[in-house]
């Protein structure tokens, strides 16, 4: 499985803040779209992205006091990316060893979506689930008085 199998599914839409927004729209339009992360975009490109966990350590640090704070102090200035192309078991390796929730996905410089680790384990159970359900059937279809080959002989 690949990741445009994902986005194929989830569909385009996104959410994006210029790096110069206060950080205080950032996170009311988060709350607004119940979202956990935005893109960061300047000139139409990706520079950057804000999760919960960005929020939540500038929130600490300010001791909650964020009205002139900008999203570029905040951001993640160099999140990690992936392709359409890239493989589902490489995703899950880079995001586990990043704790990384969220992840652009880029063609060349152009921001093709954004996928979550909620995305991968749903499209992980998905196909789980779809591979129990065909090997069900295939049991349930085998010819009675009938062995597989490689069966061990009792």
């Amino acid at each position: 499985m690949k990741v445009s199998d994902i986005l194929r599914i989830k569909g385009g839409t996104l959410f994006t803040v210029s790096p110069d927004e206060l950080l205080i729209n950032a996170l009311k339009l988060m709350d607004d779209r119940d979202i956990g992360s935005l893109v960061v975009m300047e000139q139409g490109e990706l520079v950057g992205m804000l999760t919960v966990r960005e929020l939540t350590k500038v929130l600490v640090k300010t001791g909650g006091s964020i009205s002139s704070t900008v999203v570029r102090t905040a951001m993640d200035d160099s999140p990690l990316t992936c392709t359409t192309e890239t493989d589902m078991d490489e995703v899950r390796r880079m995001m586990l060893e990043r704790h990384a929730r969220y992840m652009p996905v880029m063609n060349k410089k152009i921001l093709m979506g954004v996928i979550s680790f909620h995305d991968v384990a749903r499209a992980v159970v998905d196909s789980q689930n779809f591979e129990n359900k065909m090997l069900k059937a295939y049991i349930h279809d085998w010819p009675e008085g009938q062995e597989p080959a490689d069966a061990p002989k009792l």
